[in-house]
């Protein structure tokens, strides 16, 4: 926790009001944040969490500064990906040692399959990381598991087919309270579905296992360090607010000195973020950046049977949500070419030019839709 920050000097007065460019603590109470007073709250942490909206450019753009600022006071640092499978370590070890090149890097990951969002969101922190030799982690399992375990529950997976991953903590009630939300809300989720339900069990089981993974990881990079050693993760924010997820999962492995820092958008009105959603968060001005090429807002993940894309999440007031593509949605079809992969659907969409409309086809509730993304012109 970042309980010893009102102890410090350096902090600025009490501001209810989050501004751009500031820090602020999250707890009571609540209270402008130099800098130097956070970085120096941080020196003893061994692991410092950097969440994300994954297609935020400017989320991205405040980790590489952040990562920067920890760096010149924890040069023993390591950076762990919730974006890569254990499976690909050896290719983030070829990136850091300079033996691959951008393109060759991106290719033997298989980016557009595992992860399947813009590079350019994140080139600029694995160059950082490898003009500085600090190593990469591979944080993740591969999303088929996750997906098994959404299916039928963590039990049912043979002990040699879970990756090495133990037995995830249990899920708070307060956790469990936040997934069930996101449950009902999901495509697959049945009206009113409970609480009890053998579906959200396994939902819930699949998040713990995808925390889990993350935690161990970190926590095996820190056990083949030294005590200096510093690891930061950049994850989604989800699997860090409030202290669940993640942290949770490293509390249950021993590591209570960790750091939540999240981004935080700020609108024209007063903007006071949630008590306790993470030990500290960063004010950025809504908008200021945008990714490159076009969008349609989606986070994808590919199927056991290699037919089709799944919508893992739709981006608010993104091009697929004006389509009205939702989450679970199947896409089955971009263009009247058959959807193998993710890589399917990201090449369609990189294709695609400004003003444009790109068909699809979804599979939804048992029924096939077809759906228009209408891409903006160019600005």
């Amino acid at each position: 926790m970042l309980g010893a920050l009102l102890c410090l000097s350096g902090y600025a007065h009490s501001a209810a009001c989050l501004q751009p460019g500031q820090w602020q603590r999250t707890t009571e109470p609540v209270q402008a944040l130099s800098q130097p007073a956070l970085l120096q709250s941080l020196v003893e942490k061994r692991v410092v969490l950097l969440g994300e909206e994954h297609d935020d450019a400017q989320h991205h753009a405040w980790q590489l500064h952040t990562l920067a600022a920890l760096h010149a006071s924890r040069p023993d640092m390591v950076i762990g990906f919730e974006g890569f499978p254990r499976r690909v370590q050896p290719v983030l070890q070829r990136w850091v040692e300079g033996s691959l090149g951008e393109a060759e890097f991106l290719r033997e990951l298989d980016w557009d399959r595992i992860w399947g969002l813009d590079p350019k969101l994140y080139l600029p922190i694995f160059h950082f990381a490898r003009m500085h030799r600090i190593p990469l982690i591979a944080l993740n399992v591969e999303r088929a598991l996750v997906n098994r375990v959404g299916r039928a529950g963590w039990a049912t997976i043979p002990a040699a087919e879970r990756e090495g991953i133990d037995d995830p903590a249990p899920a708070s009630e307060a956790y469990r309270n936040r997934l069930h939300t996101a449950y009902r809300a999901h495509a697959h989720a049945a009206p009113g579905s409970a609480m009890d339900d053998p579906a959200f069990h396994h939902f819930v089981d699949s998040m713990l296992v995808w925390d889990r993974a993350m935690a161990q990881a970190l926590a095996e990079a820190l056990k083949d360090g030294t005590s200096a050693t510093l690891a930061v993760g950049i994850v989604g924010r989800g699997h860090l607010e409030y202290s669940h997820g993640i942290p949770h999962q490293l509390r249950a492995l021993g590591i209570e000195d960790t750091a939540v820092l999240l981004p935080w958008e700020l609108t024209e009105a007063c903007t006071t973020p949630p008590a306790g959603i993470a030990h500290a968060v960063f004010g950025l001005r809504d908008n200021a950046m945008q990714a490159s090429g076009p969008r349609l807002g989606v986070e994808l993940t590919g199927e056991p049977s290699g037919a089709g894309a799944r919508i893992h999440r739709v981006a608010p007031d993104s091009v697929a949500a004006a389509a009205g593509l939702r989450d679970g949605d199947l896409i089955q079809q971009v263009a009247s070419v058959a959807v193998t992969g993710v890589d399917t659907v990201i090449g369609a969409v990189r294709r695609q030019a400004p003003g444009t409309w790109l068909p699809l086809s979804v599979l939804r509730d048992g029924q096939t839709l077809e759906v228009v993304a209408k891409f903006p012109p160019a600005p």
